[in-house]
């Protein structure tokens, strides 16, 4: 008998902040998200976030050397369209848009810093 398994529909990454309305504008303003108390959520949940007020600044801890967070795009050029967006709105770019050869393709990313120094990185592959 084969075992049932629910279906997941989306996920939020958890981040503490150091001051939350700034972190709410940031990722309202440069990112695109929609923010409310409970989320900051862009393009129904394709990225999500839960920002949390820390209580104190040495909870805000930043993965070192990597991304929070990682987001795929459909296709280079949605994913050059996005770049050229988050950077009009003022989103702190970490890393233009490159492209490594695999393979099975070409993979092209970018990533964005927030206000307390969390990464996002955004990524589209395409096969050869």
């Amino acid at each position: 008998m084969e075992k049932k398994k629910a279906r997941i529909e989306n996920s939020l990454t958890v981040l503490l902040v150091s001051d939350l309305e700034k972190s709410m504008k940031y990722y309202g303003e440069a990112l695109g998200c929609d923010v409310n108390e409970f989320w900051a959520i862009r393009d129904d949940f394709g990225l999500g976030f839960k920002l949390i007020q820390a209580h104190d600044v040495e909870d805000v801890r930043p993965n070192k050397g990597t991304w929070n967070t990682y987001a795929y795009v459909q296709t280079h050029d949605e994913l050059d369209t996005l770049y050229d967006e988050l950077k009009t709105n003022g989103a702190i770019i970490v890393s233009e848009p490159t492209v490594t050869e695999h393979d099975w393709g070409a993979w092209k990313d970018f990533s964005v810093r927030d206000l307390d120094g969390y990464i996002i990185g955004f990524g589209s592959g395409r096969k050869s």
